[in-house]
């Protein structure tokens, strides 16, 4: 981040939480004067804001300083999809996200102290969008229900939930996870689907419970066990969908408070945390990019290296090459040192020299040594046993 960035950044999160400082609750307080204690009342910033908002400038602060640290490093660089082919990174963005500058690293990919360095970036990063998505999931369950919410709700849970999954959860023995096994949860859309049909039918058995307006169409033939049992079962379901999609985008409801708040300093909180939560999901994608590139990178070197190891030197080509232009004679392979002919037929009378059983001997010797030779001159020939 930039100086004039960072600048401004500073100071319009201090003009959004400016205000906040005149959100005050009474609190007791203990007052001494001419020797007598007294109980008074003085103002305090809200309990919310007071315990937040500190929250929030800390893990500003830590993005902020995270940011900076990638000021110096030379490993890895940006360049832009309009350049030339060879500047272009390991990872061009042709689809989402077309306009981020790729990533690009050495040939030989980032060294071991910058991956380490930039795990611990990422997992520093990690907690922080962790506790900022915490604050914002607690401000969202603070939040008043909008009636415009409540209007737009079905009168009863079946009718919220569709008849299948209604009696799934209705049944006499339930368990969340067979349940959950049965949904179809394969794209975000269909599991944003389920989180809103079960957080409508959350609130309409809380409205039919407690009967907050009072109004006919909200009583049921259900008995108030049974729809507690129905209530806390949607919970449960609920939570594990929050666990096992923790980036999935707000649900109707979600988005029905945000619009309709009038609580200044719950939107204020819900803004910020968001705002945090934004950054640091940014930074994390941006270094899950350098990740892949420096992976994508090493991947195609160590393509090469292996290519190039299966290439036969040049001194071991030549030598294959030369065996297999040049004949090999019989000698060649038997071990005769032929010379002149003077030499041969000197070796041959010799050969035929000495006892009968002798002869025998020599010739089943050799015969074994030709077979021998024979085989590894099939081996050597052998193509797969070059390769």
């Amino acid at each position: 981040m930039n100086p004039e960035r960072k600048t401004r950044w500073k100071k319009e999160i201090d003009w959004l939480l400016a205000v906040t400082d005149h959100i005050v609750e009474f609190v007791p307080s203990q007052q001494s004067k001419d020797g007598i204690n007294m109980e008074i009342m003085v103002t305090r910033q809200r309990s919310d804001l007071l315990m937040n908002i500190p929250a929030l400038r800390k893990l500003d602060s830590i993005l902020i300083d995270q940011l900076e640290q990638f000021e110096n490093q030379t490993e890895f660089w940006y360049v832009s999809r309009d350049g030339e082919d060879s500047e272009q990174g390991t990872m061009p963005r042709n689809g989402d996200k077309w306009w981020i500058p790729t990533v690009k690293v050495p040939p030989e990919g980032l060294s071991e102290v910058t991956r380490r360095w930039l795990k611990f970036q990422k997992d520093s990063v990690n907690q922080v969008l962790k506790a900022a998505m915490a604050i914002n999931a607690q401000v969202l369950s603070e939040m008043e229900v909008p009636e415009n919410y409540i209007e737009s709700l079905p009168k009863n849970g079946r009718e919220s939930l569709g008849d299948s999954i209604y009696k799934s959860i209705t049944v006499e023995f339930f368990d969340p996870e067979q349940f959950l096994s049965t949904m179809d949860l394969s794209t975000e859309h269909k599991v944003l689907d389920l989180k809103n049909r079960i957080e409508a039918s959350i609130e309409i058995w809380k409205r039919k419970m407690h009967q907050k307006d009072g109004r006919s169409s909200w009583s049921s033939g259900v008995s108030l066990e049974k729809r507690e049992i129905f209530e806390e079962r949607a919970e449960i379901i609920l939570i594990i969908l929050k666990q096992r999609f923790p980036g999935l985008p707000q649900s109707a409801l979600d988005i029905s408070k945000i619009q309709y708040s009038k609580d200044v300093g719950q939107a204020i909180l819900e803004s910020y945390s968001r705002t945090i939560e934004s950054l640091a999901f940014t930074i994390l994608s941006r270094i899950e990019d350098i990740f892949y590139s420096d992976s994508m990178t090493r991947t195609l070197k160590s393509v090469s290296d292996e290519s190039s190891e299966n290439e036969k030197p040049e001194e071991e080509t030549d030598k294959l090459s030369s065996a297999e232009t040049t004949p090999l004679t019989l000698s060649d392979f038997m071990g005769w040192n032929v010379g002149t002919k003077k030499n041969y037929f000197h070796n041959t009378e010799s050969h035929f020299k000495g006892e009968h059983d002798k002869k025998l001997k020599l010739i089943g010797s050799k015969r074994f040594s030709y077979l021998e030779k024979l085989e590894s001159l099939s081996v050597m020939r052998s193509p797969a046993s070059r390769h």
